[in-house]
């Protein structure tokens, strides 16, 4: 059974509808996946070890680093447990951190990402005043490899007929109710870059997920993440997604494609550059992810052509 014990310590007075009365801190089981990020990891510890929310239970799951991971982890091993061993991605490794926990509130933070003070208890604050939501997520802030804020994260209030079109929600602000997490069947491993999305997809067919806009995290940008260093692994695990899902690419989706096969800018710290060239290969392209609904497709093609 996944659940903590308690003391005294891990009470709190709240107010409910039958009055004044004492609630049980609950658990948070976080979740750090790293593999070969000893230039990040520590910083990444320290924004866990630092929260002031009284019950965090800690793993990271090294994927066999050689890079000094582990003399990192060792300097904390009273203050987390660690797992150092092959692994088949992110992914497994999260999932399998998770059937280790023990947390009614389940995390990930991966290892180049930190959260902001404060992040865990205004959670657990939001997931305690709503017992209907299985998710809560933050704001967060992009910040570059040295850690300097470039801009924020462009998270926005829950719309799953949103979730269709873009991610907007950023993963290391967000928490998760754990029995929510495990009747889903946790992350699925044969995804290496979009498993987050798919989840917040999935949950959102099935849970209440609620936005709070507060600053909770940060997303780290730089060449050695997945995210900007493979980007066009990233594009295709992300179409096939949305084709999975809704049996539906949007344009956006086919045109950001087109225009990196074109010209490979990362359209991070590289903008996208629109051209003719590029809005007139998604058509073909577009046609041929949306085969079964190719008509649609057509239609929302031409409606975004303008002259300029």
């Amino acid at each position: 059974m996944r659940s903590g014990g308690a003391s005294l310590l891990y009470w709190i007075v709240v107010k409910t509808a039958e009055g004044w009365g004492l609630q049980e801190y609950p658990l948070v089981s976080i979740v750090t996946p790293s593999y070969n990020m000893a230039a990040f990891l520590r910083e990444t510890v320290e924004s866990v070890l630092a929260q002031d929310y009284p019950r965090i239970e800690y793993l990271v799951m090294d994927g066999g680093s050689t890079d000094g991971t582990l003399e990192i982890l060792e300097h904390y091993k009273d203050r987390l447990r660690y797992v150092s061993r092959p692994d088949r991605g992110a992914a497994e490794a999260i999932n399998r951190g998770f059937q280790m926990s023990h947390g009614s509130i389940f995390a990930w933070l991966n290892a180049d990402d930190t959260y902001l003070p404060g992040a865990v208890s205004t959670a657990v604050r939001h997931l305690m005043s709503d017992p209907d939501l299985a998710v809560v997520y933050g704001q967060a802030y992009w910040v570059d490899d040295q850690g300097k804020i470039l801009r924020s994260y462009p998270t926005q209030p829950f719309n799953p007929d949103l979730l269709r079109r873009e991610c907007f929600i950023c993963q290391p602000a967000c928490f998760i109710r754990g029995a929510a997490f495990q009747q889903l069947g946790m992350l699925d491993p044969a995804l290496e870059f979009a498993f987050d999305y798919d989840l917040w997809i999935r949950m959102s067919k099935r849970y209440r997920l609620g936005w709070r806009p507060e600053y909770l995290a940060t997303s780290r940008m730089h060449g050695a993440s997945k995210t900007l260093g493979r980007r066009a692994q990233v594009f295709r695990e992300n179409l096939r997604l949305l084709q999975h899902h809704y049996a539906y690419v949007p344009f956006q989706w086919v045109y950001s494609y087109c225009c990196y096969l074109l010209d490979r800018r990362d359209q991070f710290y590289e903008p996208l550059r629109p051209s003719v060239l590029k809005y007139c290969l998604s058509l073909p392209l577009g046609c041929w992810y949306n085969r079964a609904r190719m008509g649609a497709y057509w239609r929302e093609w031409r409606s975004v052509m303008s002259r300029p």
